[in-house]
Formats: C-alpha cells, sequence, structure tokens
C-alpha cells in the first residue's frame, strides 16, 4: 500500500471534516438566536446583548467562524452554554452508555444477519429464502421507534417484565438492543443474501464443484470469501453510524447517551455541544470508511495491488 495512497485517503477525510464542521456552524448560527433559548423568550434586549457580547456572538459571522476554527485546531470544543461546562467532557460522559448500547447491537446484527442470509441464498427460492427475505423487507420496513414503543407496550406496560426507561440493570439494554439490532439485522441479511446469490452463480463455483470439491467446502473457500467485500461495506456504514446512529432509539429509552444529548442541544442551541458531538460523528465515520478500505485490500489481493 503506497504512501500516495495514505496521503489522499488522508486529505479527502480532513477535507469532509471541514465541510461538516462548517455546514453544521452555518445552520445552526443561521437557525435562531441561543441567547432566547439560554434565558428564555422574555429575557430583556439588555440581557440578550449582554449575553451575546459573552460569548462573542456579537461579531461578525465570518469572524466567529474563524475563531471557532482556531480552537478547534487546538481541540478547544468551547464551553456549553446552558452549564459553561466544556463541551468535550460533557459529550465524553455520554460515549460510554452509547457505546454500551451500540456493540451489542453490533454484534447480534451480524450474528442474525448474516448467516440468516447466507443461508437464505443457499436455499433459495425456499421457504426459508421466503421467511428470510420477510423478516429483511419487515425489520428494514417499520421504524424504529415504533418498534421500541410496541417493545415497551409488550414487555413493560402489559408483561410488566422491564422498565421502559432509563438504566436500571441488566435488563434496560434488552428493549433498546432489540430494537436496533432487528433493522440493522435486516440490511445485513438482504446484503448477504444478494451477494451470496451472485457468486453461488458465479462460473468459479461450477469449476470448483466439477474439479470434485465438496459443496460446503466451495461455499466455505470460495463463496464466502468473495461475497465478504459488499458486507464489509454494510458493516463499515453501520460502525461508522456507532456514535451518532442510536438518536431515534435513546430518545425512545430515554437513555443517557449522546443521541438524547444531540437532540437537547439542538434544541436548545447549544452550539458547543452539538458541534462536539458532530465532530465525533464525523471522525468515526472518517475512519470507518478507512478500514474498509483497509479490509478491502486484505481480503482481495487485486485492490491491494492497484494501490502499490
Amino acid at each position: 500500500m503506497s504512501r500516495r495512497w495514505l496521503l489522499n485517503r488522508l486529505g479527502r477525510a480532513l477535507v469532509t471534516l471541514w465541510l461538516l464542521m462548517s455546514f453544521t456552524f452555518v445552520a445552526l448560527n443561521l437557525s435562531s438566536e441561543p441567547a432566547l433559548q439560554v434565558l428564555g423568550p422574555d429575557a430583556g434586549p439588555e440581557a440578550v446583548a449582554d449575553f451575546n457580547r459573552l460569548w462573542g456572538l456579537d461579531r461578525p459571522l465570518w469572524e466567529q467562524y474563524l475563531r471557532h476554527l482556531g480552537r478547534l485546531a487546538t481541540f478547544d470544543f468551547g464551553l456549553s452554554y446552558r452549564t459553561s461546562d466544556p463541551a468535550l467532557a460533557m459529550v465524553w460522559e455520554r460515549v460510554p452508555a452509547t457505546l454500551s448500547l451500540m456493540l451489542p447491537t453490533a454484534l447480534l446484527a451480524v450474528a442474525i444477519g448474516v448467516p440468516l442470509g447466507v443461508l437464505a441464498a443457499i436455499r433459495k427460492n425456499s421457504v426459508v429464502d421466503c421467511a428470510a427475505m420477510t423478516f429483511a423487507i419487515l425489520g428494514f420496513a417499520v421504524p424504529n421507534f415504533l418498534v421500541g414503543i410496541l417493545l415497551i407496550y409488550l414487555f413493560s406496560v402489559w408483561l410488566g417484565w422491564l422498565q421502559p426507561s432509563g438504566i436500571v440493570d441488566w435488563r434496560s439494554w434488552i428493549m433498546p438492543v432489540l430494537t436496533m439490532a432487528s433493522a440493522e439485522a435486516a440490511v445485513f441479511a438482504r446484503f448477504a443474501r444478494s451477494a451470496m446469490a451472485e457468486v453461488l452463480g458465479h462460473p468459479m463455483m461450477r469449476t470448483a464443484l466439477a474439479n470434485g470439491i465438496p459443496w460446503s467446502q466451495a461455499v466455505r473457500e470460495h463463496a464466502l470469501p468473495n461475497a465478504a467485500i459488499p458486507l464489509i461495506t454494510v458493516a463499515g456504514l453501520f460502525f461508522g453510524s456507532i456514535i451518532g446512529g442510536g438518536v431515534i432509539t435513546e430518545n425512545v429509552f430515554a437513555w443517557p447517551g449522546l443521541g438524547r444529548m444531540l437532540v437537547d442541544a439542538v434544541s436548545a442551541r447549544d452550539y458547543a455541544v452539538v458541534q462536539t458531538i458532530v465532530v465525533l460523528i464525523g471522525m468515526t465515520m472518517i475512519l470507518a470508511n478507512l478500514f474498509v478500505d483497509l479490509a478491502y485490500g486484505w481480503i482481495d489481493p487485486r485492490i491491494r495491488d492497484q494501490r502499490q
């Protein structure tokens, strides 16, 4: 893998991150007056002016933008308008709660979706295939908030087995994880079936079987590695959204993670907190895409040779 390729990817990542931060900054600053969100709609003109002067919001937008970029260059994400605490510290406090929810979701989604899709491709046009694709369509079509509400009604309201919100004990993870894993497993199942069915119909498989290789060995050694590249792409997109992917679910279950914090910060126009979360999400997506590119070269040597 050449140094030029790595530098090219790094340059694209930095440009993408800059565009993301710039768009977020402009969108937040043009949306509404943060002073009214913090002080209340009944705040007088003098109070609003003092607030803007204190936080540097009375300066021209271009000057605010340059100062903002200068702070970010030194990893200074500013202070929260609501609490005056460092935004980065506030965000890092919520990261463990989000990761503790998203990592089990990822493991469960892959463990269910990939084998289900592979089995559906092997048993193409059978009852197993129809059942797997029905699950995939329903899991992809039904929104997370509806699945979460139905699970709350079933397990909390009707049966009374689980707490509907917050973190109480290990059972608090059951409903949020099932809510997100159902949708993600459906995506993995659809892509796994499509990729596996395409590989199974390739002349390579017929050649392997004609040479006397057992079916199970041909599937394991030839079909699965070639079907892995599309699945790596899907996995990269999922892990790239591992920080911000649970926004809806966290709000449904009142989960104390980054998703809920992001919604609250946007509502309060807490610019520093929103910008910090957006940068963290952007960096996660960029790193996930880089790892996906590296995984391509590891699985398929032809891709690695093109980068030399």
